[in-house]
């Protein structure tokens, strides 16, 4: 398998500003498969400590945060860890706060040890504990993106296609890279279920490793802080993959439980990373998240593969959609995009919403590239259907042009302020390409 974030952990390994990295990411997204796998090989000798398995080492860390007494305490273990030579991962480091505090000193005292950081509950544990701005460095990773997905199906020149989209390509290239799309929709990003895919060619497979990941997720409610009702945080993460692209009301979310216990539930799911909300917001001006409206918002899920399989989406019935974009409702191709926007690009999402009567609008993502706002549509229709965003090109001359994603090949129509890309191609939105991670 290989990873757009092999780039960036390389550039952390030799750059001479280098500080304890931490990789942020939801559980099973290949956090830990990139340290053993790539970083790792790269030096001489390599140390990991699960310290949620790894209990008995937490005293390590309970007074004494002076990095070589810590070191001096794990040798015991782990035999020598030596600077310049040794990676030192601590793996799951949520399960241990004081360790997370300790990084700051590994930063301060000792530079010259590589120190790698990861967990899959990360952001709960920084409820807990203060890490002073400057003292580590982030890793967000995400799922497969469709990209990745190909080069791990052996697809490397469809890959290149979906990275740079030449405007005449041909309909049969075309045809054969929005077959394999289709399967990415159900088989989705997570890498255990793309490696199980590839491995077997079963989907049956593939979707008995999404329900045993589901199954894990779950399993972490219990470990969400603060405490809330299990039964809420569940059917709070099926109504959120139940309606991609539609504005959420936290009151519509869960009927058995409070408007408040529903927010409560929504904001655990998302501090977990398994689903992501995009405000609305206005676009008159960066940064966009200053006018965003905590009321008014959608979300979308963690990955596509996960999604359908915890809306049991009718696989057989989907698959004989002639339109990509038609499948569940649309809901599918909504969420693919979202989940691409946010692997390719390096803020958040949001979209635009104009609620007046008679003449509502909505436009499904605001993506900002060198220092400008691009709205984002995903659609079937040609031109003609895109009432919305027209409304919006004409209300927001800040704005230089549309981005249309609908199942055509690229084209421009340069008097509407309107750019048509493939499905396929959202990377080319992103500012997160590999020529430039």
């Amino acid at each position: 398998m290989q990873r757009l974030a092999e780039k960036q952990i390389a550039g952390w390994k030799d750059s001479p500003r280098r500080k304890p990295l931490i990789i942020r990411g939801a559980r099973q997204v290949g956090k830990t498969w990139l340290v053993e796998n790539v970083l790792a090989k790269q030096f001489n000798s390599f140390v990991k400590i699960d310290l949620e398995k790894r209990r008995d080492l937490h005293p390590h860390f309970a007074e004494n945060l002076e990095p070589q007494a810590i070191l001096n305490l794990l040798e015991l273990t782990t035999g020598r860890i030596n600077p310049g030579q040794t990676l030192l991962f601590f793996d799951e480091i949520q399960a241990c706060p004081r360790a997370l505090m300790a990084l700051r000193y590994f930063y301060e005292e000792m530079p010259e040890l590589h120190v790698i950081a990861a967990g899959s509950l990360l952001e709960f544990a920084f409820g807990e504990i203060s890490i002073p701005v400057g003292r580590v460095q982030y890793l967000h990773l995400h799922p497969m993106t469709f990209y990745e997905y190909l080069l791990a199906m052996g697809k490397e020149q469809m890959a290149e296609y979906t990275l740079n989209h030449p405007d005449d390509v041909a309909g049969s290239i075309q045809e054969v890279i929005l077959r394999e799309l289709r399967i990415y929709f159900f088989v989705g990003g997570m890498p255990e279920c793309v490696k199980t895919y590839r491995d077997t060619g079963s989907m049956v497979a593939t979707f008995q490793v999404q329900s045993e990941i589901l199954d894990s997720y779950r399993d972490d409610f219990s470990k969400y802080t603060p405490h809330i009702n299990t039964i809420c945080l569940d059917a709070v993460f099926l109504s959120v993959a139940k309606s991609i692209g539609e504005q959420l009301k936290y009151t519509r979310l869960n009927d058995g439980h409070s408007s408040q216990m529903n927010r409560k539930a929504f904001d655990l799911l998302a501090k977990a990373k398994v689903i992501h909300k995009i405000p609305a917001c206005d676009p008159s001006g960066l940064p966009l998240g200053a006018t965003a409206n905590p009321k008014k918002f959608k979300a979308s899920m963690l990955d596509i593969g996960l999604m359908q399989r915890l809306c049991q989406v009718p696989v057989e019935l989907e698959l004989q959609q002639e339109n990509l974009l038609a499948m569940y409702r649309g809901k599918l191709a909504e969420q693919f995009v979202a989940q691409e926007l946010l692997a390719w690009h390096s803020s958040e999402l949001f979209y635009w919403a104009r609620e007046t009567r008679g003449s509502s609008a909505e436009v499904d993502f605001l993506v900002v590239r060198q220092g400008n706002i691009y709205p984002v549509e995903v659609k079937s229709g040609a031109s003609g259907s895109l009432r919305s965003l027209h409304l919006m090109l004409e209300k927001y001359h800040n704005c230089p042009q549309g981005l249309v994603l609908y199942s055509g090949t690229s084209k421009k129509l340069p008097d509407q302020k309107l750019q048509f890309l493939p499905l396929y191609c959202v990377s080319i939105i992103g500012d997160q390409r590999p020529d430039v991670v």
